[in-house]
C-alpha cells in the first residue's frame, strides 16, 4: 500500500469517527428501519448511514443521517447493486417492504389446547 492511499485511508477513518460520534450523540441508539435498540454492548452492529449517499456531506445537525443496523444497512446499499445489475427502480431513502400479512401464531392458543 502507497503512503498516499495509507494516509487517504486513515484521514478517511477520522472523518468516519467523526461524524459517527456526532450521530451517537444526536438521535437514540435505534435502527431507523426495523426499531432494533442497541446498547453499549452492541453498539458496534449500529452504522451511520448517508442518506443521500454522500459521504462528505456531514452537517453538524446530522440531516443527512440516519442510524440504520448492518443488516439494514446492507439492504438499502444492495437496492442500489440491484439497480445497477437488473434496472430496478429505487430511491434514496425508500422504504420498499411491506407490512407483514402472515401471523403464525393466529391459532396457536387452539393448537395449545390440544
Amino acid at each position: 500500500m502507497s503512503a498516499d492511499t495509507l494516509g487517504a485511508s486513515l484521514n478517511y477513518k477520522q472523518k468516519e469517527q467523526g461524524y459517527r460520534d456526532r450521530a451517537l450523540k444526536l438521535y437514540p441508539w435505534v435502527c431507523g428501519r426495523c426499531v432494533r435498540e442497541f446498547a453499549f454492548s452492541n453498539l458496534k452492529e449500529l452504522t451511520v448511514h448517508h442518506i443521500d449517499h454522500d459521504h462528505t456531506n456531514n452537517p453538524n445537525d446530522g440531516t443527512n443521517w440516519e442510524l440504520l443496523c448492518i443488516y439494514c444497512h446492507d439492504n438499502e446499499h444492495a437496492k442500489y447493486t440491484d439497480h445497477a445489475n437488473y434496472r430496478t427502480e429505487t430511491q434514496a431513502g425508500a422504504v420498499e417492504q411491506e407490512a407483514a400479512t402472515y401471523n403464525p401464531f393466529a391459532d396457536l392458543k387452539s393448537l395449545l389446547k390440544k
